[in-house]
C-alpha cells in the first residue's frame, strides 16, 4: 500500500472509509426523508426541494419500467445540465437500469455507436438535441426518446440571462417513438421494488484508447458511491452547503461534484446549464455559494470579468477542479480575489473522478494531489512494470474503490487495463507521472495519444475514424497542435484523394467535421500534404508529425 502521503493526509480526515451498502439512488430516497423541504436544485432562480426532485423521480422510473426497460437494461442521457438531467439519472438508477451519459456535443455517427454498442432501446433526450437523435428510432434499436424542454422547469421569474436552449417554449413533438417530458409524467406510473445493489452496474461513462471506437467505463452502484461520499468528506460537505454546477453531468466530475455527491451529503447544487461568467458570479453572491468545481478555462474566463470586483463572492470556501494544470499566474490571481487556493484533482471516467486530490490545508501548485481514501496509487515502469521510486517517472496505476470493473463488451481491452500487484488489481492509467518525498504526484506526459483540448480529451484514432468518412480523404492523421487558450487543439494532416485535389478546400473539411462530430473534436486546423510519414513496416508514424508541429509552433 503506498503510504507515503500520510504525512500530509488532513488531521480530521480518516484514512479509510466504509461505504454504504446500498444503491446510489438510495442516496436520493434517505435525503429526501432527512430534508424534504431543503432546496436540491436552484436552476436559473426556481428552486425545487427533495421532496420534488424524488416524486418527479419516481415518476420517470415508473414511465421507464412501462416502456419496457428491466434491471441492468442500458438508457441513454443526452442532456445538457438541468434538473431533467438530474431527475432522468436517478430515474433510471431507481428502474434499476445503467445511465448510460452521452456529450451533448455528439451527433449521429457517435449517437449509432452507442446504441449498437449498448443496445439501448430507450433515450431521455434535451429538445434542443432531439433532431439528432429522434431520426434513430426508425434505423436502430432505439424504439423511445423522451425529449425535455427546460424551460418547461422554470416556475418563477428571473432577470438571469437565460441561454436561447433555456429560454425555448416546449415544441410539438409528432415523431413516431417520441414523447413530451410532461406527458410521460403526467402518467404518474408508480414503478415497481427497487432491487439494485452496490455490486449492480450503474453508469458507463464512455472513454476511448488509442485504438478503435469509444468504450463503456462499467461502474458499478459501489464504485460511483466511492466519489460521491469521498468528495462530501473530503470538502466537509452538510447540508448547507451550495455547490455552484457549471461542469457538464454527462463527464464524470461534474456527475460526482456537481450531483452525485450533494445529493448524497443533502446539499443545494445551483444549476447553470452553459456557462456564462456574469451569470455565474451573480449565483455566488446570490445563492451564497460555497463551493465550485470547475475547468482551468472556465476558472481564467471567470477571473477576466472586469466588472468581477462588483460582486460578493465571500461565502465560497472551496474552488478547484481537474482537466489541465491550473497556470500559476491565474491560481495567484484568485487567491488574492477570494483568499483561496485553487485545489485540484486527478482522476478519469475508468475511475469516476477523483482518486486524487490536494489535502486543502496544503496543496502544491501544478500538482495532481495525494491518493484519497483507500486508494493504492503506484509509479510503475511502462515496459518492465518495475515499480519506481520518489522523482523517477513511469506509468499511474490505482487500486480503489472507484476503479471501473472494465470495459462494455470488450474484455480483450479490460485485460490489457489492468495488471496485479501484491495480489492487487491495478488499473492503468496510460498518464505518466512521478510523486514526490511527500507523496504529491505530478503529471509528466501521457502514454496514451490523446489530445487534451479545454479538458475535453479528444481521441484522435476516433477522430480520424470519422474523417474518414469524407470521400476526399484519402489518408489522414489527427495531431496536437498548441493552442494559447485552449492548452492543445486538434490538427489533421491529410492527403487527398487524387480526384479531389484543387477541388476540396480546408474549410470544406472542416465544415463537414462540424456535421458529423462533437465541437471539441473538430479540427481547427486542417493541412494538405502528399503523403504522411510511414515506417518501413507501413506504420503511420504519427509520433514524428506530432513531434514536428510542437517544434514549428515553438
Amino acid at each position: 500500500m503506498f503510504t507515503r502521503h500520510y504525512k500530509v493526509w488532513p488531521k480530521d480526515l480518516p484514512k479509510t472509509m466504509t461505504l454504504p451498502q446500498t444503491s446510489l439512488f438510495t442516496n436520493l430516497a434517505i435525503t429526501a426523508q432527512r430534508y424534504p423541504d431543503h432546496n436540491a436544485i436552484i436552476y436559473y432562480d426556481t428552486a425545487f426541494t427533495y421532496r420534488e426532485l424524488l416524486a418527479d423521480v419516481e415518476a420517470m422510473a415508473g414511465y421507464l419500467q412501462e416502456k419496457g426497460v428491466k434491471k441492468g437494461d442500458r438508457v441513454l442521457l443526452y442532456m445538457q445540465n438541468s434538473p431533467q438531467y438530474v431527475i432522468s439519472y436517478y430515474a433510471i438508477l431507481r428502474a434499476d437500469a445503467v445511465v448510460i451519459p452521452v456529450n451533448p456535443m455528439n451527433r449521429a455517427a457517435e449517437l449509432e455507436h452507442y446504441i449498437a454498442d449498448t443496445g439501448a432501446q430507450v433515450c431521455l433526450a434535451g429538445q434542443e438535441l432531439a433532431s439528432f437523435i429522434t431520426p434513430l428510432v426508425a434505423n436502430t434499436n432505439l424504439d423511445t426518446v423522451v425529449i425535455a424542454a427546460y424551460s418547461s422547469y422554470l416556475r418563477k421569474p428571473t432577470d438571469l440571462e437565460l441561454p436561447a436552449e433555456v429560454a425555448a417554449s416546449p415544441a410539438p413533438i409528432s415523431q413516431p417513438g417520441c414523447v413530451a417530458w410532461e406527458a410521460a409524467l403526467a402518467l404518474n406510473i408508480s414503478p415497481s421494488a427497487h432491487t439494485a445493489g452496490p455490486d449492480d452496474l450503474a453508469v458507463f461513462p464512455y472513454s476511448s484508447g488509442t485504438t478503435g471506437a469509444p468504450k463503456g467505463c462499467m461502474h458499478t452502484h459501489r464504485s460511483v458511491m466511492a466519489t460521491a461520499v469521498h468528495r462530501a468528506f473530503w470538502n466537509l460537505s452538510t447540508a448547507d452547503t451550495v455547490q455552484l454546477a457549471t461542469l457538464p453531468f454527462f463527464h464524470v466530475t461534474g456527475m460526482t461534484s456537481s450531483m452525485n455527491s450533494p445529493i448524497y451529503s443533502g446539499s443545494t447544487a445551483v444549476i447553470m446549464t452553459r456557462w456564462d461568467r456574469t451569470t455565474a458570479a451573480r449565483l455566488i453572491e446570490r445563492y451564497q455559494v460555497t463551493g465550485w468545481t470547475n475547468i482551468v478555462t472556465m476558472a481564467v474566463d471567470f477571473l477576466s470579468n472586469p466588472d468581477l470586483g462588483q460582486y460578493d463572492l465571500s461565502s465560497l470556501n472551496t474552488i478547484g477542479g481537474g482537466g489541465a494544470a491550473m497556470p500559476e499566474a491565474i491560481a495567484a490571481k484568485l487567491k488574492t480575489l477570494t483568499g483561496l487556493d485553487y485545489i485540484e484533482g486527478y482522476g478519469l471516467s475508468e475511475t469516476m473522478a477523483a482518486t486524487h486530490i490536494n489535502p486543502t490545508g496544503q496543496p502544491k501548485a501544478q500538482c495532481l494531489g495525494i491518493p484519497v481514501f483507500d486508494v493504492d496509487s503506484r509509479i510503475i515502469d511502462v515496459e518492465t512494470l518495475e515499480e519506481k521510486g520518489p522523482g523517477e517517472v513511469g506509468e499511474i496505476v490505482s487500486h480503489g474503490p472507484q476503479v471501473t470493473v472494465g470495459y462494455w463488451n470488450r474484455p480483450a481491452d479490460t485485460e490489457a487495463a489492468f495488471i496485479e500487484i501484491d495480489g492487487k488489481r491495478f488499473f492503468r492509467t496510460g498518464d505518466l507521472a512521478y510523486y514526490d518525498e511527500d507523496g504529491y504526484f505530478f503529471m509528466v506526459d501521457r502514454v496514451k495519444r490523446m489530445i487534451n483540448a479545454s479538458g475535453f480529451k479528444v481521441w484522435p484514432s476516433e477522430v480520424e475514424g470519422l474523417m474518414y468518412r469524407h470521400p476526399a480523404i484519402h489518408e489522414v492523421c489527427i495531431i496536437s497542435s498548441p493552442h494559447e487558450k485552449r492548452g492543445e487543439t486538434v490538427k489533421a494532416v491529410i492527403v487527398l484523394s487524387p480526384d479531389s485535389e484543387g477541388a476540396t478546400s480546408e474549410e470544406d473539411i472542416i465544415a463537414w467535421c462540424k456535421e458529423e462530430m462533437a465541437a471539441y473534436k473538430v479540427p481547427a486546423i486542417v493541412q494538405f500534404v502528399d503523403e504522411l510519414p510511414k515506417s518501413p513496416t507501413g506504420k503511420l508514424m504519427w509520433r514524428a508529425l506530432q513531434e514536428a508541429e510542437w517544434q514549428a509552433q515553438g
